[in-house]
């Protein structure tokens, strides 16, 4: 909600801060976001902010931090409900999201402002890389199953896959359509498909 103040008395000024960069990081990203918004959204004085840190920047990247080692805990939890390893693959692709709000991290890498800064990227390629590494493990282990045909690379797939999710976001953005959104990943689960191994 972007212009709007959203108090939590009960949590730190600190908190407060980092939570606020966090959605608006992902609302509008970082260099459209304002040390004042920052400000607004947490409910706190300048002199409040600037005690804790001392730049954007520096809020920024404690609120990517934040969200990387939250995001991948929520999707390490949420590929384990499936346990087939091909099956949990096709959950990645298929989870449901909004296509036009876009990937906290993906979106990240269209700003200028935070691919030179290396705080602020590292967190971002971070998490990208463990994505591809966690869906490539996962295509290794569905090839040592048996569920996957063994003549292609799980690295390259991996990455694929991950290119895929990101590629339809930017679609969507575009098209401002949720319906562009669904047709890439329609194809991705198709392609994942031909690489089962058929009995």
């Amino acid at each position: 909600m972007k212009g709007t103040e959203r108090h939590h008395p009960a949590a730190s000024s600190r908190e407060r801060l980092v939570e606020a960069t966090r959605e608006l990081l992902w609302e509008q990203g970082y260099t459209s976001t304002t040390p004042a918004e920052i400000r607004a959204r947490a409910g706190v004085g300048q002199g409040s902010m600037y005690h804790h840190f001392p730049t954007k920047a520096d809020v920024a990247a404690e609120a990517m931090l934040r969200n990387s080692a939250e995001l991948e805990r929520a999707m390490d939890d949420y590929l384990k409900q499936t346990p087939s390893p091909a099956g949990s693959v096709k959950s990645y692709l298929s989870k449901p999201r909004d296509g036009q709000k876009g990937c906290r991290f993906g979106r990240m890498t269209l700003d200028n402002a935070v691919l030179e800064n290396e705080r602020l990227r590292g967190p971002v390629a971070d998490s990208l890389a463990w994505y591809r590494r966690r869906i490539e493990h996962l295509l290794i282990d569905g090839q040592a199953r048996g569920e996957l045909r063994d003549d292609f690379s799980a690295e390259a797939v991996a990455a694929t896959i991950i290119a895929i999710v990101q590629g339809a976001h930017v679609l969507a953005r575009a098209d401002r359509s949720q319906a562009a959104f669904d047709r890439v990943i329609e194809g991705g689960l198709t392609l994942l498909a031909g690489l089962e191994r058929r009995a």
